[in-house]
């Protein structure tokens, strides 16, 4: 049987046409639950000229599939602009554009919204998050990212603002984990794209190493559909304790992988491997007792997932909500319209910036327990990161999560 530790931890999220632009998706039907309604709370319409934001997602490429993200974000916007008056009582209008987990596309994707006169840009889980966000910063255009590990990225302190702090998901869960249950090697099984490598190379080598514990990094292909070779040199390398960093179908080889060679080590992983996809699919024993990173608090009733489950009803269509994807773009859009309720005036990219760095520390949006403020002290090595914090949970027999828990959480200064 695996430990079951419950330690500090938030993942890193993984994760094409032109760009058009859309409303942020229809208005909600009459007759709705009244339990329903009360969840949504009263009118508020916004009113007036739009504001274009621009939103910036994967889609479905080889590497992953992020198509729930834009059908969150376009319900997540109705909500907002018929319940909380759009940004500075204007209507929200979404710009998109998908890079297909493409750096080219991404980059042309970050040109696109310069072209588009976008105020702000969302960004989705993205493989290629870099790639969009350099020509964005280069133009003060200001991010708004999920999850993301690029390091010039976290370093910012002009523009760019990031809802999970990463050191804490990829790095630091698996090296307590181990440190909790005597383990004494690591072994990472990522995803083998930037996005996901970066923390795991240049990051967790040294922390390891401080802390008296092999660590290994075994970076494979997207799209590997048999890790059974993988997996049994991770086994014959010694490793007890498997990270994995993936989309699901990614883990659902690497945790079947491990069950094929007969791995009875502890297992742990990000958020984004586990959806109803990867519970049909992994055997109960290989499940039970694994310990994810949450970025969002996914397959329990809670405030939280009332609340989205509400808007995804009213707004959305066939959205599933078993994806951590489409919570975490709800918190992603949900906290940027939180964050700049301060602006008073014209919403310009100056004045949604200055919103963002003059916020109070605020509830995450889609995330109980955690809170936000976006003035570079959440984690002061990576300023551009407003959250300090994480969920982690336990995963029974059928892959459901026992009841979250926020970790390392405090107050950010001012």
């Amino acid at each position: 049987m695996r430990s079951i530790a419950l330690l500090g931890v938030v993942t890193v999220a993984l994760a094409v046409t032109a760009c058009g632009s859309d409303d942020g998706g229809q208005t909600a039907p009459s007759g709705i639950d009244a339990d329903v309604a009360e969840l949504l709370g009263p009118a508020a319409p916004a009113q007036g000229q739009p504001v274009r934001i621009g939103l910036v997602t994967d889609g479905e490429s080889a590497i992953t599939d992020t198509s729930v993200e834009p059908a969150a974000a376009d319900a997540t916007v109705a909500y907002l602009n018929e319940h909380k008056a759009g940004i500075a009582g204007r209507p929200i209008e979404l710009v998109k554009c998908e890079t297909l987990a493409d750096p080219a596309r991404g980059t042309d994707c970050g040109n696109r919204m310069i072209e588009e006169n976008v105020v702000a840009v969302l960004l989705g889980n993205s493989a290629v998050s870099e790639s969009v966000w350099e020509p964005l910063h280069a133009a003060g255009v200001p991010v708004m990212i999920f999850a993301a590990s690029g390091a010039d990225l976290l370093a910012d302190t002009q523009s760019t603002f990031v809802l999970t702090d990463a050191n804490f998901g990829v790095v630091t869960l698996p090296l307590r984990l181990a440190e909790q249950s005597g383990a004494t090697k690591v072994s990472s099984v990522v995803i083998n794209v930037p996005a996901a490598l970066n923390l795991v190379q240049n990051v967790a080598p040294p922390l390891y190493e401080a802390a008296g514990i092999d660590f290994e990094l075994v970076a494979i292909a997207p799209g590997t559909a048999d890790m059974t070779p993988e997996m049994q040199a991770v086994i014959d390398g010694g490793a007890d304790l498997v990270f994995m960093i993936g989309n699901d179908a990614f883990c659902i080889s690497a945790m079947n992988g491990l069950h094929a060679v007969g791995y009875e080590g502890e297992i742990s992983a990000i958020s984004q491997c586990l959806t109803d996809a990867t519970r049909e699919a992994v055997p109960e024993n290989v499940l039970e007792g694994t310990v994810v990173s949450a970025s969002a608090p996914v397959g329990l009733d809670n405030s939280s997932t009332r609340i989205y489950g509400a808007v995804v009803a009213t707004y959305g269509d066939d959205i599933d909500t078993s994806q951590t994807l489409g919570i975490s773009m709800f918190t992603t859009v949900s906290a940027f319209q939180t964050g700049t309720e301060g602006i008073v005036g014209e919403v310009t990219s100056e004045s949604i910036i200055d919103a963002l760095k003059a916020m109070p520390e605020l509830d995450l949006p889609g995330v109980e327990g955690l809170r936000f403020r976006c003035n570079g002290n959440a984690v002061p090595d990576s300023p551009a990161t407003c959250v300090r914090g994480g969920l982690v949970t336990t995963l029974d027999a059928h892959g459901q999560p026992a009841e979250y828990e926020a970790l390392g959480v405090s107050p950010i200064e001012d």
